[in-house]
């Protein structure tokens, strides 16, 4: 049981040294989750208490399940924007939203399961990085969008971002002065707070400071818009319709999948990160368990989908925490705060909700420095971040996660397809083949091709090396040999093996010889069934790269 409850092995162990570091900490996650739940849960489009009834869940399941004792599990902004892309595609009022974002939270959650059920997390590697930094912006650029309106007193409408920003400043004419001065005051506030006083939980002074405001002038009275009625209590376990998801199955399948592969590629890494920080393992399948049981109990009770948090985790460390009892409390208090304080977020105005969404998905989606190092590392990688900008906010976050994954597989193709096959030229005086691009200076040999494959021979690379061996070919006046080293190659499937004795065929036809150098036994066996071992001739394999260029060069000697 302690393999599938893990709290099974360490609570029984648990010492109280560790009760007071874990209880701070829970209590200053709980301080920074709360109000930014309500955040996540507006980006979302579900009503604000669904919100906490997610962090609850995260922060309760996950301990169960979980192998980090620092990670904190909860929404998210970049798993809101996604839940939120997936209300906008269906156009859902808020009990259908409600309902659409719980199925797409226990969707999530069961794809975590399969993929710890069938240890599938190297699904995550079809999201690169560059693919992830463009998506996350695009997505938080979209959701500022968004948000402008409530800023503002005023509508604005469309079918993407262009249009949305479009009818945002023609509609500014229209503009609510006190709703305005609410909402620049807002971001001044917790802006300030982020760059003057970054210790300062900026989300909850925002939070209060904004019923405060709204309680002592009336702000209601005056035209600024309010939440509304945010009941108090705890969620009951309930399904979402079985109308949901049928109905919306296209749009629940890519949202979950979209969440999976943004909320696995969080979780491993920032497990891993805590692990190696305070010298623990963790199982990344049993992350995945976790995530899943988490997100599960989270659709189950209404929420929307969860994840790890990095900067409550990281609150959460540098407060103390050193077990899962901290995400406990934090949990705790989150159901205390459903019970007692949530009628109170009722009288919060918009616009300062509007403020803390606007912080939260530029601060916690928008890594500047990331598309930075990307220009300049590699351009590449940078316009891929830019086309999946561009294709968030053309055809929507929804649309954006497909874009996103086109992407990615496009580039892995491309790259799979076109590797690099570099020339050799020997190192003077040594038996040393390198890239002859790179040392101009080094010994080379007229007549002879020496070419290095880094890459398994399969049917994606297999044309590459043909045209490259064609393309050397043409250059040379008079050719005696290619000669390939094979100490890169670890794999060849039929096709490879096929193009392999095309080669041959094709230096024969041009007076030379193919020679083989450095090839591992497996490749042997594949090329010895396919008798192409027999066509190339044993007297053309040799141990390394000198050896067939001597060899290559003593043969013209001979009379």
């Amino acid at each position: 049981m302690a393999k599938w409850l893990p709290i099974l092995e360490w609570l029984p162990r648990y010492s109280g040294k560790l009760l007071r570091g874990d209880l701070i900490a829970g209590i200053a996650v709980t301080a920074l989750v709360v109000p930014k739940n309500l955040g996540y849960a507006g980006i979302a489009g579900i009503p604000l208490q669904n919100g906490l009834y997610a962090a609850a869940a995260g922060a309760l399941i996950y301990p169960l399940f979980g192998t980090s004792r620092q990670i904190s599990t909860g929404p998210s902004s970049s798993l809101a924007a996604v839940a939120g892309g997936a209300v906008l595609v269906v156009g859902a009022g808020d009990q259908e939203a409600a309902q659409l974002v719980a199925a797409i939270t226990l969707a999530t959650g069961a794809l975590f399961l399969l993929m710890a059920l069938l240890r599938l997390g190297w699904i995550a590697r079809f999201l690169s990085k560059a693919v992830i930094t463009g998506f996350l912006a695009g997505a938080a650029i979209d959701v500022v969008i968004g948000e402008l309106p409530k800023l503002t007193g005023t509508s604005s409408e469309g079918d993407n971002a262009w249009q949305e920003i479009g009818s945002w400043v023609g509609g500014l004419a229209e503009t609510h002065g006190t709703t305005l001065l609410v909402g620049l005051a807002s971001l001044a506030l917790i802006l300030g707070l982020r760059f003057v006083a970054p210790k300062v939980p900026g989300a909850l002074v925002l939070v209060v400071g904004g019923l405060l405001a709204s309680a002592l002038f009336d702000l209601g009275s005056h035209g600024v818009a309010l939440v509304g009625d945010v009941p108090s209590g705890l969620p009951s376990p309930a399904l979402p319709d079985a109308d949901v998801f049928a109905d919306h199955a296209a749009t629940i399948g890519i949202a979950a999948m979209a969440l999976l592969l943004i909320g696995f590629s969080q979780t491993a890494g920032d497990a891993r990160a805590f692990a190696a920080r305070h010298r623990y393992r963790v199982d990344v399948n049993q992350e995945s368990i976790a995530q899943g049981m988490a997100n599960a109990g989270a659709g189950v009770f209404q929420g929307m989908p969860v994840s790890t948090s990095l900067s409550a985790s990281s609150l959460n460390e540098s407060s103390g925490a050193r077990t899962p009892i901290a995400s406990l409390v934090t949990g705790g208090l989150v159901l205390l705060t459903l019970l007692v304080l949530a009628p109170l977020f009722s009288d919060l105005p918009k616009a300062v909700l509007a403020a803390l969404i606007i912080d939260a998905v530029v601060f916690g989606m928008i890594d500047i420095g990331e598309l930075r190092r990307l220009r300049r590392v590699a351009r590449v990688d940078f316009w891929i971040a830019v086309a999946a900008i561009v294709g968030v906010l053309s055809a929507g976050v929804l649309a954006g996660v497909v874009i996103g994954v086109a992407l990615s597989l496009l580039w892995l193709i491309s790259v799979a397809t076109r590797p690099s096959i570099p020339k050799l030229s020997r190192q003077p005086g040594t038996q040393v083949f390198r890239d002859a691009k790179e040392h101009p200076e080094d010994e080379r040999f007229p007549g002879i091709i020496i070419l290095r494959l880094d890459f398994g021979l399969s049917f994606a690379t297999a044309e590459a090396l043909e045209d490259r061996v064609r393309e050397l070919i043409d250059l040379e006046d008079e050719l005696r040999a290619v000669v390939l080293d094979f100490a890169g190659v670890d794999f060849i499937d039929s096709q490879g093996s096929e193009k392999l004795r095309e080669i041959q065929r094709l230096t024969g036809a041009s007076g030379a010889v193919l020679r083989v150098a450095r090839m591992k036994p497996r490749i042997r066996v594949v090329l010895a069934a396919d008798g192409v071992l027999a066509v190339i001739g044993e007297e053309h394999l040799h141990g390394n790269v000198d050896e067939a260029v001597e060899a290559q060069l003593q043969s013209r000697t001979l009379p």
